[in-house]
């Protein structure tokens, strides 16, 4: 066989600020990389399809379906999942809201929530409550009814703009 053919593919990318080479399969996805290789299991697989919304990683700042990646694509790449997310600090208040505003029940979606949550908490500005549900409109939960989770987000956007004017 020869190497254009190769079933494995070797990588170079950042996850959560650290640096990992790998050779991976060439049809892995970016997610079960992730989950698999790295232990990082924050990050769920589950509709495979890129509609649910639980396997959102953030790749070179943009939330992205890490269902939808293949690993090899991430070559080069600066990935951060929620746990990378979390251990500095960057989701610590949206976390809290989540938890004082009973913004998770069973947690599955609470990880792609969260990643999605901060993509859209770090653009600048209050967004409304449409706004927040027309950015989550592609990660569904099952348990909440939505309503707990947008009062979240709402509640941590005006808090940093709070913090922000003082």
């Amino acid at each position: 066989m020869t190497a254009v053919f190769s079933d494995r593919i070797d990588i170079a990318l950042r996850v959560n600020g650290e640096e990992v080479e790998a050779r991976v399969p060439a049809g892995r996805h970016l997610v079960d990389f992730l989950r698999l290789d790295l232990g990082l299991t924050g990050a769920h697989a589950s509709c495979e399809h890129g509609v649910c919304g639980a396997c959102t990683v953030k790749v070179d700042g943009q939330a992205i379906r890490g269902c939808l990646m293949l690993a090899a694509q991430a070559d080069g790449a600066d990935v951060w999942t929620v746990e990378g997310l979390s251990d500095t600090g960057d989701l610590s208040d949206l976390q809290a809201a989540f938890v004082a505003r009973n913004a998770l029940q069973c947690g599955f979606c609470t990880p792609g929530m969260l990643v999605a949550a901060q993509e859209l908490l770090a653009q600048p500005g209050i967004p409304s409550r449409h706004a927040i549900r027309e950015h989550l409109s592609g990660n569904y939960c099952r348990c909440t009814g939505y309503e707990a989770i947008v009062d979240a987000i709402e509640s941590t956007a005006q808090a940093r703009a709070d913090r922000g004017a003082a």
